[in-house]
């Protein structure tokens, strides 16, 4: 699981509260982990591939929204390695993790592997959640037909800039001057959490916020595209207000557990003696959403492929596939059209008045279906219900 817990157990002086959770059935805790970790690294990818029988999913033109949300799967696969390898050396080498609670140990390696892996988690967790915000931008700017294949490079730089940034802050923050003296004050740790938990808490606040705006744009975008707003065009508003809610609630899920354990662990360390008979009900319910987020984090992955695209089932289509080369057919039919130049005559300003308005309708329709991309339902009524396919 990505917790700044992780961080804060490389310190050998490291907080009550801390050595709480992370002494609190160790073995268990791992073999939680790696379990979660595998079944969702295994489903993701088995999500991500090409299935037999099923056609791939036409797109107008590429998005940015397509590329981030295979980003975002990407960070989830590299995150749940990270978190077998490190569950696997902690359950395989006991005696070498041993030694990373050794202040004067001259044994550097437990240590550079504890903090190395656990910025390792951290950094592609963080990463997916500042996608998963550039997610709910891109969306409501490709409505707004702002965006474009062209923003996907101010997104990479502000998404692995950001975490990266924040990451290597807050860690030396937490570890400065050294691992030796790290964790003596608060003033060493609450740096680290709040560059730890800023990309999620942005998410949980923006990211509704965003997609309110972008489905009520879908709904104006809808109803001006014909002048009326049919049963299909209510139900694909309905379906990407659905998609949106369902990526919410995903992540909701699989992370609310985090927050509410860093507010208990938090609150215990506050305490003189976490120890004591009042606090019991409180350290049960730490240890139980400790247990609860091994459980959910790595889980993030495949859940969010079933609200991106849904099941694409188990069939798996290995075989090459040769694709048609985009300007060939291009070249094909402009030759076809444009072999014998037609005379101008006063059509062509009713031709031309038609073609505008096909093609504001066929940016509509892309803009659309960017959305609604991996609903196969959603893309056959939008074709059918447009201006195009009707032989406008």
């Amino acid at each position: 699981m990505a917790s700044p817990r992780l961080e804060t157990y490389c310190c050998p002086n490291r907080d009550a509260a801390t050595q709480l959770v992370m002494n609190f059935q160790p073995e268990v805790f791992c073999g939680v982990c790696i379990g979660s970790a595998s079944i969702s690294l295994l489903l993701t990818i088995l999500q991500l591939l090409p299935k037999k029988g099923q056609s791939p999913r036409k797109m107008p033109k590429a998005s940015s929204s397509s590329t981030i949300l295979l980003l975002i799967s990407i960070c989830d696969i590299l995150g749940g390695l990270g978190m077998i390898f490190r569950s696997s050396v902690w359950l395989g080498f006991p005696g070498f993790i041993a030694n990373i609670s050794v202040a004067n140990g001259t044994d550097v390696w437990p240590s550079a592997f504890c903090v190395g892996s656990a910025m390792w988690i951290q950094l592609l967790y963080s990463a997916g959640f500042w996608w998963l915000f550039c997610y709910a931008v891109d969306s409501y700017l490709v409505v707004r037909r702002s965006a474009g294949l062209s923003t996907i490079v101010l997104y990479h730089m502000m998404t692995w800039g950001l975490a990266v940034m924040l990451c290597v802050e807050g860690i030396a923050l937490l570890y400065y001057p050294s691992l030796s003296s790290c964790e003596n004050g608060l003033e060493h740790a609450i740096p680290h959490y709040i560059t730890t938990y800023a990309p999620l808490l942005l998410v949980l606040v923006a990211n509704p916020i965003l997609f309110r705006r972008t489905v009520s744009a879908v709904a104006s975008l809808l109803k001006g595209r014909q002048g009326i707003y049919t049963e299909n065009e209510r139900r694909l508003g309905t379906e990407i207000q659905m998609r949106f809610f369902k990526i919410m609630l995903v992540f909701v899920i699989c992370w609310s557990s985090n927050v509410i354990n860093e507010t208990l662990l938090f609150y215990l360390e506050m305490q003189p003696d976490i120890n004591e008979m009042p606090l019991k009900n409180l350290r049960s319910a730490a240890l139980i959403t400790w247990i609860i987020m091994g459980v959910l984090n790595p889980m993030q992955g495949f859940l969010f492929t079933l609200a991106f695209y849904g099941w694409t089932g188990w069939r798996v289509d290995l075989k090459w596939r040769k694709r048609e080369i985009p300007w060939e057919s291009m070249s094909s039919s402009t030759v076809g059209e444009n072999a014998y130049p037609s005379p101008v005559n006063y059509q062509s300003n009713i031709h031309d008045s038609k073609k505008i308005s096909a093609t504001d309708s066929q940016q509509t329709d892309e803009a659309i279906s960017m959305l609604s991309e991996g609903n196969t339902s959603s893309d056959e009524r939008l074709t059918r219900s447009s201006p195009i396919y009707q032989g406008w």
